[in-house]
């Protein structure tokens, strides 16, 4: 067996250094801003879901278009929902005390709204239509069951907070 040689060695050396670094935890500020920078468009996107929903519940079409429209609204609520976790995940954890915890509850809570979309594209899509009156209680009682799971899947920061992440949230702009 050969010895390495020095050149090779130093070469080594200079290629894990970077590598080191790409590993460790990004700060609070850094994190808070990846965080915000994947939540705001996902807030954006969630708030004209919702938008097209309750102008689905009140507009003139036929329960089998409101059907249709209302699944696929919920339907890219999850997927935005998904994509959203997704990028909190690849934040990676913040360099914060609880830094594990807090980000594996951002990850489940996106996860659990996530998961409310789609029980309430299940439910939609599972109604009859032929009974207009009844179709639209039917959605009624969808949409409150879809706000009592969201409401579930919100972040309980109680037991997650974090002065340095608080401070970060706060101060950077994208985040507003």
């Amino acid at each position: 067996m050969r010895a390495a040689r020095p050149i090779s060695l130093a070469l080594l050396l200079a290629l894990s250094a970077p590598l080191a670094a790409c590993s460790a935890n990004p700060g609070a500020h850094a994190w808070a801003a990846l965080v915000c920078t994947t939540l705001s468009p996902w807030r954006a996107e969630i708030d004209s879901l919702t938008a097209r929903t309750q102008q689905q519940m009140t507009a003139e079409t036929t329960p089998g278009q409101a059907k249709e429209n209302l699944a696929r609204l919920f339907d890219g609520a999850a997927v935005a929902s998904e994509k959203a976790r997704d990028g909190v995940a690849k934040a990676g954890v913040p360099d914060v005390t609880n830094g594990e915890a807090i980000a594996e509850g951002f990850q489940t809570s996106l996860s659990g709204i996530k998961t409310a979309y789609e029980h309430a594209s299940s439910g939609i899509q599972g109604l009859a239509t032929s009974d207009v009156k009844g179709f639209y209680s039917e959605v009624g009682k969808v949409v409150e069951e879809l706000g009592t799971e969201y409401q579930k899947s919100s972040l309980d920061t109680t037991s997650l907070e974090s002065v340095e992440l608080r401070q970060a949230f706060d101060s950077l702009p994208e985040c507003r």
